[in-house]
């Protein structure tokens, strides 16, 4: 890579260079220019050093998308510091478990606070009179350590490095078309303190000096206002946000409004989720946009593949890995299925379905490892295991069943939570469902449903059963539900099983809803 290891805080500085002018933010009534962006991160990096703050110490950013995130990450990386992200939603054990276990030095929030965990607090980025300090621009050097949500214990934090956050850029630039062009204005409603938002979104507009249009909440009809006015052009999401773009339409019984926010989209992408068939074509009919679905981790800084690398758009599809990422899958001995690792300048297109296997990764993107001693990073060889099975289907392009830690050993037969799912979604009294593995004496695990009625409806578990037997083999079959107001999700709207398993819900083969 030409610019393989150049830092988020550098590439603001080439597009301050090469385009003073040009805008780079937009954020309410907040605009400011390459140039003016580049002044104001100098700032904060002299702010980081009159605090006495050194190369390599960690400083925590809990603060929502805006003007003042930008300036306090950004700041930090060019004072050479580690970026920690925090979710503003975080409770204060939360919180104080993110400090103590980063060993962070600082926390940027929005007001002034007491101290959490011993460590001192800044209201808002810090601002410096002094000259920007001078740090060398290592790829090998961490830059954020982003805090995952796991799926069992506590959260780990990420080393992701300032080279692996080039390479993803680079990865994705290299598609055709791109995600994101110099001449196009992003929308940034993803929240900056995940990866997702802060790489393949703020990322990706630094690395190719676009302007980045940031709205601090998503609220679904204002984004499709802030939209049509700023004349947005790429929007990467998240399956919610599609439905709730829609759900807009349909509370309005117009289509106008979706229509005038993606009137000039030129490309829209979605990821953290698998998109439901329904949604996509729903996108595709009723804003005319095509919807290009990717999937990533925030071990690989994130995006791993995408139906932009391979050109078909299709519904619940990851496409093929990108340019510079090779993928295989794995069965559970850890053997390849199929012909070995395919990359994006090789995708078969003559083979047979096959899988579903583990998804495994390499590239220059991959984390080092978890914090504090890079412990189950890549292996030996550069390869990652995701936890995500998957299969390829005749074209060669990738489509996801479930987590591998979700699978459920139904006598030894194979039960994906996915594909219950999907047919219990389709039951007009259920609004949402998610199905876990529990413990059973005579089959070795057990399928339970727990599922939210829509409103006003009322179904029973004997009719939910008889339901799923018309589509589902027998040992797929839930043989236990609960019925729950809501279901746990995660901050990329994904429904949490994990957070499920742990609530140890003892299920009934007859619960009245009602009750």
């Amino acid at each position: 890579m030409s610019e393989a290891g150049t830092s988020l805080a550098a590439l603001v500085r080439s597009a301050a260079r090469r385009r003073p002018d040009a805008p780079a933010v937009i954020a309410g009534e907040q605009r400011l220019s390459w140039a003016e962006l580049d002044a104001a991160v100098d700032r904060a990096a002299a702010g980081y050093a009159a605090r006495d703050l050194r190369p390599g110490d960690r400083v925590a950013v809990q603060l929502p998308n805006g003007v003042p995130w930008l300036r306090a990450a950004l700041g930090a990386l060019r004072a050479g510091l580690v970026v920690v992200p925090v979710n503003t939603a975080y409770t204060d054990p939360e919180l104080e478990y993110v400090l103590t276990d980063s060993g962070a030095g600082l926390l940027v929030a929005p007001t002034e606070r007491d101290g959490v965990a011993g460590v001192s607090v800044c209201a808002g980025p810090p601002d410096g009179d002094g000259p920007s300090p001078e740090v060398a621009d290592d790829p090998a050097a961490l830059a954020f350590l982003a805090y995952t949500s796991g799926t069992t214990g506590r959260p780990r934090g990420a080393m992701l490095t300032a080279g692996a956050l080039r390479a993803n850029q680079e990865q994705c630039l290299r598609m055709s078309p791109p995600p994101v062009r110099e001449d196009d204005r992003v929308l940034l409603v993803l929240p900056l303190f995940h990866v997702y938002g802060l790489n393949a979104g703020f990322g990706l507009v630094a690395a190719t000096g676009a302007c980045a249009v940031l709205q601090e909440t998503f609220d679904p009809r204002a984004s499709l206002a802030l939209m049509a006015e700023e004349g947005v052009t790429a929007v990467p999401g998240a399956p919610p946000m599609y439905q709730a773009w829609l759900a807009v339409a349909d509370a309005l019984g117009s289509d106008a409004e979706l229509r005038r926010g993606f009137a000039a989209v030129r490309i829209a992408t979605s990821g953290a989720a698998p998109m439901p068939e329904d949604v996509f074509t729903a996108m595709r009919d009723r804003a005319a946009v095509t919807v290009w679905e990717g999937y990533g981790l925030t071990e690989a800084s994130p995006v791993v593949a995408s139906t932009l690398a391979t050109g078909r758009a299709k519904p619940d599809c990851i496409g093929g890995p990108l340019p510079g990422i090779e993928l295989v899958l794995r069965d559970t001995a850890d053997s390849e299925i199929g012909d070995g690792p395919v990359s994006e300048d090789e995708q078969p297109s003559d083979v047979l379905e096959e899988g579903p296997g583990e998804i495994w990764v390499r590239g220059p993107n991959l984390f080092a490892g978890y914090w504090p001693d890079g412990a189950d990073g890549p292996d030996a060889e550069g390869w990652l295991g995701t936890g995500d099975l998957a299969y390829r289907d005749s074209d060669g392009d990738i489509h996801l069943v479930d987590r591998r830690s979700d699978l459920i050993l139904v006598s030894g037969f194979n039960v994906y939570p996915a594909e219950v799912e999907r047919v219990l979604d389709a039951h007009p009294a259920i609004a949402e469902s998610a199905v876990i593995g529990v413990p059973d004496g005579r089959t070795g695990a057990a399928v339970r449903a727990v599922v939210v009625l829509a409103p006003g409806e009322k179904v029973t578990f004997e009719e939910l059963q008889s339901y799923a037997a018309e589509s589902l083999a027998r040992y797929k079959v839930p043989t236990s539900v609960n019925f729950l107001p809501a279901l746990p999700h995660s901050l990329t709207g994904k429904v949490s099983r994990a957070r499920l398993r742990e609530l140890g819900l003892t299920g009934s083969d007859g619960v009245d809803p009602g009750d």
